[in-house]
This record gives C-alpha cells, structure tokens and sequence, in this order.
C-alpha cells in the first residue's frame, strides 16, 4: 500500500514537472503572433489627456487622474457610413501615408473621425456625433482648422473645404485629373522620404497650403491581377532610378476659396520638396528642398502672399544628407535644427535670420528624434549611452548639462504631449518584454499602462539572444547569437544568418525580440547570426557613407568578417552556413551566395532589389547616384551581373503584385540564372504588398524553414 502510494505520488510530480517545461517555438505559434503594442497615445491639445483605441472603443485617459473614459465605439460610428462600391479599381497609396486617426480640435472640446470614407465630428463632453458628409465618394486626408470651424478634405484629386456648422462645402481646386493631384501624395514620396501628407491649414485657419504633383512623367507599371477569371490591369506610378520623378509645386489658397498663389520654387522636376510648414505667423512657409540626388538640402521661407523665397540654411555632403524630422520653430521665431555636419546628428538653435546661436549637444553619438519642446528645454531620445539603446534626455534651449530621464538599459520609444508636461514610454530590452508606462516630463512615473507580459517567457522555451562585439579591420561590430534548443558544447551545428545590410536600417539593437521566426530556427536545431554591417543606423554619417556609389561590396566584406567571428566560437560548422533576407535583405543574400560561394552553403532571397535600375529614383539616386554618371557603379551592384557565379542553394520569394521591389526584379534574376543553367528553387505569392501576411504568412515559414532543413542539415 505504501508503495503504491509512493508511486502515485511520484507519478503526480512527474506529471507536474512535464507540465510545467515550457513549450518549444513553433512555426504555427510564429505565424499567428503579432509582435506590435497597441494604444499608441493621441493628445489632446492641452497635454494632459489622450485617446488610445482599444478594439474599436474610442478610450479618453486623464494623465493627472487615471480615469478611463470610453467616449465611443468606431463600430457605431462607421456603420453609418454611406455603402461604397466594391468594385473600385485597386489603388497603390503608399502605406506611410498618414492614417486617419481621430482629429482633435485645438480646444480639445471636439474630434473629427474618419471613416468608413465618410466624416464624423465627436464632442468630448457629450459623446455625441454628428455626420457631416454622406457621399458615395471617399473624402480622405481631412483635417478640422485650427479655428474648429472648417474641415478640409480631399475628394478625388482635389481639396475641398466644409463649414462645421453648416455643413456647406466648396471646392477648393479644379484642376485635378488622372495625372494632377491637389494635396495628394505619389508613391515614391511616402516611402522614400517619409512625407505623410501633402495639405496643411495656415495657424490662423485663414489659408491652406498644399502640393501638386503632376505625375504625367513618371512610368507606369503595369502590375495584372490574375485572381478573377479575367485578369484586370492594375497600373501603378514608379519612377525608376534615371526616369523622371513627379513635377511637384508647392501653392496656397484662401481657405474661403479663389486662385491659387504658387511658390517661387523654381522647376522642381530634378528637386524634391521633402518637407513643408507653417511658420507661427501664418505668412510664411518653411520648406526643405533637395537636389535630385540629395547631396544638397536647403531649409527656405516661402512668402504665403507673394510665393517670394528665402534661404535659411543649407546643409551638403559628399555622400548624401540624411533627412530628418527635427526642425522646430519657437514661438520667437528662432529655430532648432539637426545637422550631421560633425559626422553625427546633433541639435543647433538659430535665429529667426538663419544665424547659428549655438550648439546644443555634441559627442560621438546621434539625436534619432526631437521628441518635445517646452519653454526652457528640449526632449530628445538618442544614442547617448549607446548604438544599441535608445534614451530620453533634455537640455536646456540656453544651453547647458544634457539630463538623462529614462533609466533603464534597453530601447525607450516616446510619446509626449504638446506641453512636455507628460510623456507615455514603451521600453523593451533583450530579456525584457514591452511595456508602456506614464510619466511626468521631469520622468517620474506615473502608472503602467500596458504591463510587460512574461506569459511567454514561461510557456515557450525561448533561447537567449546573446549580444557580441568583435573587431575586423580596424572597426567594431555588433551582431546578436541565438544558440539552438538543448545546445551541447564541442558539437557542431547548422548556422543562418540573418541579413538586411541596407544604408541606415539597424538590426541589432537591445529590445525584445520574443516569438519570432528565429526563436522556431533555434528550436529546429540552427544557430541564429546577425550584425550590422557598415551603413548601418545608429553609428553616426560616417558610418553610412561607405555604400556610396556601390551597394554589395562593403557589406558583404564586413558580413563576411562576421561570419568568421561566428565560425571562430567552435560550434559552427563552416560548410552549412546559410543566409537569409528580405528586400535589401534579399539583394544581399543574392549578392552574398554569387560573390562569396566558400562561405554559403545556401540562401532564402526575399523579394530581393535584383538590378537598382529597376528601384526608384529617390532611394536608389541618393546611395547610387544616377545611373548615367555611375555605370559601373550600377553595373557591379547588380545581382544579375553575378548570376552565373552562384554555387551554393537557393530559393527565391516574391510577390507577384509587389508595390515596393516590383516582381520584375524576380523575373530579370531568373532569367540570368537560367541562361548561366543555374538550377534554384521559387515561391511566390498573390498579395499586393511588399511583405507576405496574413494566412500566406506560416506557409511561407514552413516553406523558408523547410529549404533550409533541407539545404544545410546531412
């Protein structure tokens, strides 16, 4: 009887202890997680209160009592809407172009919501809602005025203006057409310079500036969609890098209505207009404009009343010059502006006359974002500590000693309010999971808004992601190694490594990375490697500009030096290294596998660029240059030149209907790879977007996961 008793207890912990190991990471558990936070904050005005949409309720929060107010649920609100015909032709709006998030009005006692196409005005107080319009026609891109009594919008391809309280409109332009587009964006501006609108109302609610793009001159690209039975032709404006961009003017109009007034900016057909605002006074604009290759910046003024034009500043660089979202203008009229003129980007305060007064932080580290600006300070989050974190400091606009004000090691992202009276913080590192927190603007913090799950770490058997540093050839790397389930010393495994490699994108980083494709990788039995390579973010100018002129060569020289690093730890086995990417990604893993074939075994290339010729002007001309002054350049960094030195394994991925790297770049690789009788393997999908999601998602991790397994393990 003892002995049975023992034995059933014995058996009791055994099945607890079995209980209780964390499960392994799945492809299934990989496609189905979504690593984004939710409820990023939308403040109001006053900077004391916010909006975050929780499902589809509408939820007010109050920072000094941390009451939660539901104020309504967009369900509601969008069934309304009018009924749109299901039958529109597809349209290829960029995805950077700005969402339309719920509006407030400047005394934070109203929001305009957007959508269902149609739009709707919300008072705070009350929670009532009132439809203004009731059109089969979308208006899209509205905006209330400062004032609250107008909205704009844009109907088609022109802007048009409502009273609030009348609900009359008129029609602010006339000339839009198939190839002219008031206050609306192209393709390549969004995605290439991160613009994500192209209207905006005067301070005074007097005036409205707006862009035109005429893009008559950029190519057409005929994309087909072969789900129906009959394929439908779907084209989609892409300048290529050496063909035209858009003709973009820059115009005002009084918001009552009448002729346009437009800037003297000159002809703007190999210049770009990356970034337009309002000065205080509502008379003039500031606008930065690029050469077409964009080794040359302007910040000018714009009269609104007689379009006359002044230069502020201007910024140059052999290489090219980085944009950024860092000019703010002070009540006095002086400004703060970035610069990487030191080799990294740091803050300077000038007058109202385009006179430096001084330098406000310097060091070998860079300002990513300006995050607020109050009367004495300003709020910034930066490389300080290292290329790795991301921290909110302040200094003082005088100038003086810069002030940490998060604490904790890792990656702090930033909300603050209008006022820098408060800020929300959502913080990760590599053993941390996110969460998001409220804080006073002196830091101290208020309430956790969003509690770090740990979920995760106790049900999956998730591996360590181990930072490294190593030196090759004078310089220092950063790369991250996850080490299989169950790893044994002494034993010899399967490496890939995963590659973007591009011009200021950073891969390495201390934040949480959680259950990811990589996590499923080291499951399987695979070591996991990356590093940045030179050009990589974070780093400061310099670090980038060696891929001037030629993509390819650098940064496969310093992946390269990265995979002997790896090698030189004892438990890689040199002959079943493999690599994989996506979009630069896949341009490099192509590269590498044809360039490098002693050092890959094998390669995943993800909608990978195949010849730059085919990318777009403002990306590829402000690395490359145009192609007819660097041939050669464009010539050896293209994959299609090497084609027929690939050796190892390889599968490629696209799709079919991509926006960003048109599938024509998987059809002129094929081509080569077949005319040099190279044998490969293609998947490819039917979705209208640069990455694969949704459902597609897990088949396409099994079948990357599956090439490997079947490439690199005996």
């Amino acid at each position: 009887m003892i002995a049975q008793t023992l034995s059933l207890l014995l058996t009791s912990l055994l099945a607890v202890e079995l209980f209780a190991q964390p499960k392994p990471v799945t492809l299934e558990v990989v496609a189905r997680t979504n690593p984004n936070m939710d409820g990023v904050p939308n403040w109001a005005p006053s900077g004391d209160r916010f909006l975050a949409v929780d499902q589809k309720a509408l939820m007010l929060y109050d920072c000094a009592t941390g009451q939660r107010t539901e104020l309504a649920n967009l369900n509601d609100i969008e069934g309304k809407a009018t009924e749109r015909p299901s039958n529109k032709p597809f349209g290829w709006q960029n995805r950077r172009v700005a969402g339309s998030r719920p509006e407030w009005s400047n005394d934070g006692q109203r929001l305009l919501v957007s959508t269902g196409g149609d739009l709707f005005v919300l008072a705070v107080v009350s929670k009532e809602w009132t439809q203004l319009t009731a059109t089969v026609d979308t208006e899209e891109d509205a905006h209330l005025s400062p004032d609250g009594r107008m909205v704009g919008f844009r109907r088609g391809n022109d802007l048009y203006v409502m009273d609030v309280s009348t609900r009359r409109e008129h029609r602010l332009t006339t000339s839009g057409s198939e190839t002219v587009w008031n206050g609306k964006l192209d393709w390549v501006y969004p995605e290439e310079l991160d613009l994500g609108r192209a209207w905006w109302w005067s301070p005074d609610s007097k005036s409205i500036a707006y862009l035109q793009f005429d893009v008559g001159t950029e190519m057409i690209h005929p994309h087909v969609d072969s789900q129906p039975i009959q394929a439908v032709l779907e084209p989609q404006r892409f300048p290529k890098a050496g063909t035209p961009n858009a003709s973009v003017k820059l115009g005002v109009v009084a918001a009552r209505g009448g002729k346009s007034r437009w800037m003297g900016l000159g002809p703007t057909i190999d210049t770009l207009l990356a970034r337009v605002a309002w000065l205080p006074s509502s008379q003039q604009l500031a606008v930065q404009r690029f050469s077409r290759v964009q080794d040359r910046l302007e910040l000018l003024t714009a009269d609104g009343a007689n379009g006359r034009v002044k230069t502020l500043l201007e910024e140059k660089d052999p290489a090219w010059v980085n944009l950024h979202d860092l000019l703010r203008f002070l009540p006095d009229g002086r400004f703060l502006w970035a610069s990487e003129r030191s080799g990294f980007r740091h803050l300077y305060l000038y007058s109202a006359q385009g006179q430096m007064e001084r330098q406000l932080t310097s060091g070998d580290w860079e300002v990513n974002v300006v995050d607020g600006v109050d009367a004495q300070n300003i709020y910034f989050t930066a490389t300080k500590e290292s290329p790795l974190e991301r921290h909110l400091y302040r200094v003082p606009l005088a100038g003086g000693e810069i002030v940490r004000l998060t604490k904790t090691a890792g990656t702090n992202s930033v909300s603050m309010s209008p006022t820098a009276a408060y800020y929300t913080n959502s913080h990760s590192s590599l053993t941390s999971p996110p969460q998001r927190t409220l804080h006073r603007g002196s830091g101290e913090q208020l309430a956790v808004l969003t509690p770090a799950s740990t979920s995760v770490m106790t049900e999956y058997a998730l591996q360590p992601v181990e930072p490294v540093q190593f030196e090759a050839d004078g310089n220092k790397f950063y790369g991250q190694i996850i080490k299989p389930v169950g790893f044994v010393a002494g034993k010899k495994y399967p490496a890939i490594v995963m590659v973007y490699g591009g011009p200021h994108a950073q891969t390495v980083r201390d934040n949480w990375a959680g259950l990811n494709w990589e996590q499923a990788l080291a499951a399987r039995g695979f070591v996991v490697w990356r590093m940045d390579n030179r050009g990589a973010g974070g780093r400061g100018h310099a670090w980038e500009a060696p891929l001037h002129r030629q993509f390819g060569k650098t940064e496969l020289a310093d992946q390269l030096a990265g995979v002997k690093y790896l090698v030189s730890q004892g438990y890689v086995d040199e002959k079943r290294v493999g690599i994989y990417g996506w979009s630069y990604g896949g341009y490099m893993t192509l590269f590498s596998l044809f360039n490098a074939p002693e050092t890959f075994a094998a390669g995943v290339s993800g909608a990978p660029v195949t010849d730059w010729r085919h990318y777009d002007t403002i990306y590829t001309e402000r690395y490359m240059g145009l192609p007819s002054r660097n041939e050669d350049g464009y010539k050896q960094s293209s994959a299609v030149t090497h084609a027929a030195k690939l050796q190892g394994k390889l599968m490629i991925v696209h799709n079919f209907q991509d926006d960003n790297v048109l599938f024509q770049n998987a059809q002129h690789m094929i081509d080569a790879l077949q005319k040099a009788n190279k044998q490969f393997e293609l998947m490819f999908y039917q979705q209208k977007s640069h990455g694969v999601a949704g459902a597609a998602r897990r088949h396409l991790l099994e079948t990357t996961t599956g090439f490997f397994e079947r490439s690199l393990k005996p």
